[in-house]
């Protein structure tokens, strides 16, 4: 690429860069290394700390009650590790046997500790509220983790779908556990839950639809999924990835950066910094510290393909790893899902989620589909009425 072109794309992430360890050193940053804790040896959604959640986080119109949870899950090296996440109360009074839950996985808001939607909100609060409004004016709770190492020690593995399971069923234990104990009858939550996810919380959802079963256990009554945009074969674009990748959208390589981070991080023995260039590791970088939003707006005119100086599939074991840490569950779903998907959506397009959904069917998974002729987030408002419907009757049992 020209010398110029290159330099300018250098200095402009540099001066970026000054403002993220400006960020870091008032205590906003991600400082992993330095806050590590021994891992925790209590018991899979246990609550290590509760506090109220402030008033302009709680979703608008509907909230009785509302709390940041502290609590046990497991991080992506299968180690027992603190998450964080959110409980909403809905008004009135719960039906008999508690609060039908809706566990909400979130969206792409970062992988640094002051992005998480506990901490600052959804990242796109305009979209996201009006839904979980929606969802709590059916008469359901809604629990939602921040997922592991977002906002608490080590750091999130974006895009790791068994991590993100783990997170999120862990998430519905911990909220029934502090509703149990500290909060009034009227204000329990049941035995039965779902999952609803969109975009990176879409991959979250449907891969905690197949093992919501298996990490709930008895004290769950998991009903089924809901995910809109869901991201798939990733891993493939993954093994394509180097000098020579074509330009992608800013969001496309936002996303990449927070998937090499959370591979390098899981993954250390890949040595996959040996195929950055100085702009890649600058880019890596920033990702640990800058917001989804932001940090898409930093990349605008950057090229993903200077950040490597080879392919990342020609470093030793990256197949094998790679789609360990990517690659969506195929069969062995035993309760229903919903997956919504839109044909004009450029940040998941649908080109790499049709053989997903086709490989699903060829395995005749549970799964329903509806396309939507919307983009990314016109597809999670679209779809409202069709999510809803399906999933009272996931509640009613059928």
């Amino acid at each position: 690429m020209p010398a110029q072109r290159y330099e300018y794309r250098t200095v402009k992430l540099s001066l970026l860069s000054i403002v993220a360890a400006a960020g870091c050193l008032a205590g906003f940053g991600v400082t992993d290394v330095a806050q590590a804790r021994p891992l925790p040896k209590q018991r899979l959604g246990t609550v290590t700390e509760a506090a109220r959640l402030p008033h302009k986080l709680w979703i608008p119109g509907t909230v009785s009650r509302a709390f940041r949870l502290t609590y046990v899950t497991k991080n992506a090296r299968g180690e027992k590790a603190l998450s964080t996440g959110e409980l909403f109360v809905p008004k009135g009074r719960a039906p008999r046997g508690g609060w039908p839950v809706v566990s909400w996985a979130h969206g792409t808001s970062g992988i640094g500790d002051r992005c998480a939607p506990s901490v600052r909100g959804p990242a796109l609060p305009r979209r996201d509220f009006p839904v979980l409004r929606n969802w709590m004016k059916q008469g359901y709770a809604i629990v939602a983790s921040d997922y592991v190492g977002l906002g608490t020690p080590g750091v999130h593995a974006y895009l790791h779908g068994r991590s993100e399971a783990h997170s999120i069923v862990d998430m519905v234990k911990a909220g029934r556990a502090y509703a149990r104990t500290h909060l009034r009858r009227w204000n329990r939550l049941a035995r039965k839950w779902v999952v609803v996810g969109q975009s990176q919380g879409a991959g979250a959802s449907i891969y905690t639809a197949r093992y919501a079963t298996k990490f709930g256990g008895r004290r769950l009554d998991y009903r089924g999924a809901v995910g809109t945009g869901t991201p798939a074969h990733v891993e493939e674009i993954a093994n394509s990835v180097g000098p020579s990748f074509p330009p992608v959208s800013a969001a496309l390589t936002e996303y990449a950066a927070y998937i090499l981070t959370g591979v390098s991080y899981v993954y250390p023995e890949l040595g996959a910094d040996d195929a950055l260039t100085p702009l890649g590791r600058l880019a890596l970088r920033l990702a640990e510290y800058r917001c989804a939003i932001p940090f898409e707006r930093d990349l605008e005119g950057v090229n993903l393909g200077d950040f490597f100086t080879r392919r990342l599939a020609t470093l030793p074991n990256w197949r094998a790893k790679i789609e360990r840490y990517l690659k969506m569950p195929e069969k062995g779903f035993d309760k229903p899902f919903f997956m919504a998907h839109g044909l004009q959506d450029v940040d998941v397009p649908y080109a790499l989620t049709a053989p997903y959904i086709a490989t699903l069917k060829a395995n005749h998974q549970p799964v329903t589909v509806k396309l939507y002729n919307n983009d990314h987030s016109g597809t999670l408002i679209a779809s409202q009425k069709a999510a809803h419907q399906f999933v009272r009757r996931l509640f009613r049992g059928r």
